[in-house]
C-alpha cells in the first residue's frame, strides 16, 4: 500500500475519506465536491482499492494539482467498502472524519454546516440529511425525511431510537479521537452492508449526537449502471443473507454495549423497514428464491422477542406472524401489498371484528391491534379499474375492513388524485360519488379520467401518474389509499385527447400492486405503436 505525503497543516477541520474502485469516470466529481467545501476540509484522502480501470491515475493527476488531496493505493482489492474506509481512518490527521463514495457528491456547504454544529455542541457524531438522486432523471428524494426536519442534540441514541432507521455512514461527521478511543472500525473484507455494523457501533457508544436539517450528502442512484450499488442488487438470495448477517452484527453491537433498549429497537426496525422492502419484491422472484428467502427469514425472526415484534407497525408484525406460522411460502401477493408504502390488506377478511385473523386455516396469525388504529392508519383496500372507449373512466371500489369504515360513519366523500411520479407539480384530481355495493361490503363509484389535463401537465413527452384515493368519512376523519390495479384494466390502448388528438395510455401495475398511468401524446404515441407492430411483424417464428 502506497500513501502520498501528509499536508503541512491539518490540525483543524475535517478529513474526507473517499473510497474508489474502478470508477475513473466519476471519482473526479466526488473529489472535486469535497475540495470545493473550502477551509472546513483540511484534507481529502482517496483510497484506491486496487482499481484496474485507471482510477488510480485519475487520483494521482488530481493530487498533483491539489495539495490537500492524498492518495492511498491498495495493492490488493479488499472485496468490500469497509477495509478502504478503515485505511482512511488510520491515515486521517484532522480532528474530524467524514466518508464519501466515489459515485456520490457533497453539496456546497455540507462539511462546514456539520463542523459548525459538532464544535458548537461538542458532539462525537453530527448527522445531516441525505438525498437519493435518481439519475439520469435528477429526481431527488430525502432519505429518512422524518429524522432531520429540525436541529436537535441527543444525549445518546436511546433518547431518540428513531435514529437507528438511518444506517448510512456517509451523512455523518465523526470526531476522530472518539473513533480511535472506542476502536470503531468497519468490518474488513467482503462484508456487504458494512455501514449497518459501523453505524450501530457508533450509536451504541456515542454520548452526544447533534442533528442538523441541512442536506449534507447526495447519494446518486444509477439503476441502469453496469454494476449497480449493493442497495439495488437484491435479486440474488445472497443479498438477503448478507443483510440479515449485517443486521445481526448491528444488534450484537448494541448488546455488547449493554444497550438492550437499542438492541430491541434495532430488531423492530428490521421488521418495519428491511422485511417490508424485500417482501414487496418477493412475488416477482423465482420459486427457488422464494423458498430460500422464507426459510432464512423464519429462522431469523424466530430469535426475536415477542415485545420486539409487538412494537413494530401493524402491517409489519402481521406479516411476521404469517411467516413464523408457515413453513412454506404462501399468500405472497397479499403479503407484498400489506408491505407497500401505502399498506393495503386484501380480502378475504376472516374472523370477527374483535379478533380478526389472516385466514381461516391460519388462526394463530392474528391481526392484533386493528381496532386501535386510527382511520388514517388502516390498511384499507381500494380497487381501481380503468375502462376505455369513447370515454376513459375509472371504477373505484373501497372495501370495508372489519366494520371500521362503518364505525366512522361510512364514506361521505372521495376523490382520486393522479400524482406525478417525479412529484414536481400537482396532478389532476377527480371527485367520485360513492354508494354502497350490493353486498354491503364496500362502496363503489365511477368517474372520468382527465386524460387531456394529465397530457397537458406532462407536456408533449411521457408522463407517469400514480392513482391515490382520498377518502373522507362522516366522523370527519380521512384516509389516503393507493389504488390497487385490477388485472382486467391493464395494458396499452389508444384514447382521444391531447394536442394531437390521440393519446397512448399505458395502465401499469407497480411492484407493490398500485395503479399507475403512463401517457404519451401525439407523435410519441403513434411512433410507439408503429415500433411495436414492426417488431411483431419481423419477429421470427418459433
Amino acid at each position: 500500500m502506497t500513501v502520498s505525503p501528509q499536508p503541512t497543516d491539518a490540525s483543524e477541520g475535517v478529513s474526507v475519506v473517499v473510497i474508489a474502485y474502478n470508477d475513473a469516470e466519476l471519482v473526479g466529481d466526488a473529489i472535486t465536491s469535497a475540495l470545493a467545501q473550502g477551509p472546513a476540509v483540511a484534507e481529502v484522502i482517496a483510497v484506491d482499492d486496487a482499481s484496474t480501470d485507471g482510477t488510480g491515475a485519475v487520483l494521482d493527476g488530481l493530487a498533483r494539482q491539489e495539495q490537500r488531496l492524498r492518495v492511498i493505493h491498495r495493492q490488493d482489492n479488499s472485496g468490500g467498502c469497509g477495509t478502504p474506509r478503515n485505511d482512511g481512518i488510520a491515515a486521517a490527521i484532522a480532528p474530524y472524519v467524514m466518508f464519501l463514495d466515489s459515485d456520490d457528491v457533497l453539496p456546497p456547504g455540507a462539511v462546514g454546516a456539520l463542523l459548525a454544529a459538532a464544535e458548537e455542541h461538542g458532539a462525537e457524531v453530527t448527522v445531516g440529511a441525505a438525498v437519493r438522486r435518481e439519475l439520469p432523471e435528477g429526481r431527488e428524494v430525502r432519505w429518512q425525511p422524518g429524522l432531520y426536519r429540525q436541529a436537535a442534540v441527543h444525549e445518546g441514541a436511546e433518547q431518540h431510537p428513531e435514529l437507528l432507521r438511518d444506517t448510512l455512514c456517509v451523512n455523518k461527521l465523526y470526531r476522530r479521537d472518539f473513533l480511535m478511543a472506542n476502536q470503531l472500525r468497519f468490518p474488513e473484507g467482503k462484508f456487504v452492508y458494512e455501514d449497518f455494523a459501523f453505524t450501530a457501533g457508533v450509536l451504541a457508544v456515542a454520548s452526544r449526537i447533534a442533528v442538523i436539517p441541512d442536506v449534507v450528502y447526495v447519494w446518486n442512484v444509477r439503476r441502469a449502471a453496469r454494476q449497480v450499488s449493493i442497495s439495488l442488487a437484491r435479486k440474488g438470495i445472497a443479498n438477503w443473507e448478507s443483510r440479515i448477517a449485517a443486521h445481526a452484527k448491528a444488534v450484537e453491537a448494541f448488546a455488547k454495549a449493554d444497550r438492550k433498549t437499542l438492541a430491541a429497537a434495532c430488531r423492530t426496525k428490521f421488521l418495519d423497514y428491511d422485511l417490508g422492502m424485500y417482501l414487496r419484491e418477493l412475488p416477482s422472484r423465482d420459486a427457488g428464491y422464494q423458498r430460500d428467502w422464507w426459510r432464512l427469514t423464519r429462522a431469523y425472526l424466530a430469535g426475536f422477542e415477542a415485545g420486539e415484534r409487538a412494537a413494530a407497525s401493524a402491517p409489519a408484525r402481521w406479516a411476521a406472524a404469517v411467516i413464523l406460522a408457515c413453513e412454506a411460502p404462501r399468500d405472497l401477493d397479499r403479503l407484498a401489498q400489506l408491505s407497500a408504502a401505502h399498506p393495503r390488506l386484501l380480502p378475504p377478511y376472516t374472523g370477527p371484528a374483535a379478533a380478526p385473523v389472516w385466514s381461516d386455516d391460519l388462526p394463530e396469525a392474528a391481526l392484533d391491534g386493528i381496532g386501535a388504529l386510527t382511520t388514517a392508519e388502516l390498511p384499507l383496500t381500494a380497487d381501481g379499474t380503468v375502462h376505455t372507449g369513447r370515454r376513459t373512466t375509472l371504477e373505484l371500489r373501497v372495501h370495508e375492513l372489519y366494520g371500521r369504515i362503518e364505525a366512522a360513519g361510512g364514506v361521505c366523500s372521495a376523490a382520486v388524485d393522479f400524482v406525478p411520479r417525479d412529484g414536481v407539480e400537482a396532478g389532476a384530481t377527480v371527485p367520485v360519488a360513492l354508494s354502497r355495493t350490493a353486498d354491503a361490503q364496500g362502496w363503489c363509484g365511477r368517474a372520468e379520467v382527465p386524460l387531456e389535463q394529465l397530457a397537458a401537465r406532462g407536456g408533449r413527452s411521457t408522463g407517469i401518474w400514480e392513482a391515490q384515493a382520498r377518502l373522507g368519512f362522516a366522523d370527519g376523519s380521512q384516509a389516503v389509499v393507493a389504488l390497487r390495479a385490477m388485472e382486467g384494466s391493464l395494458g396499452r390502448r389508444l384514447a382521444r385527447g391531447g394536442r394531437y388528438g390521440v393519446l397512448l395510455v399505458r395502465l401499469h401495475r407497480t411492484s407493490s400492486g398500485s395503479l399507475s398511468v403512463r401517457l404519451a401524446s401525439g407523435p410519441h404515441a403513434l411512433a410507439g405503436i408503429v415500433r411495436r407492430r414492426l417488431r411483431k411483424s419481423f419477429r421470427p417464428p418459433r
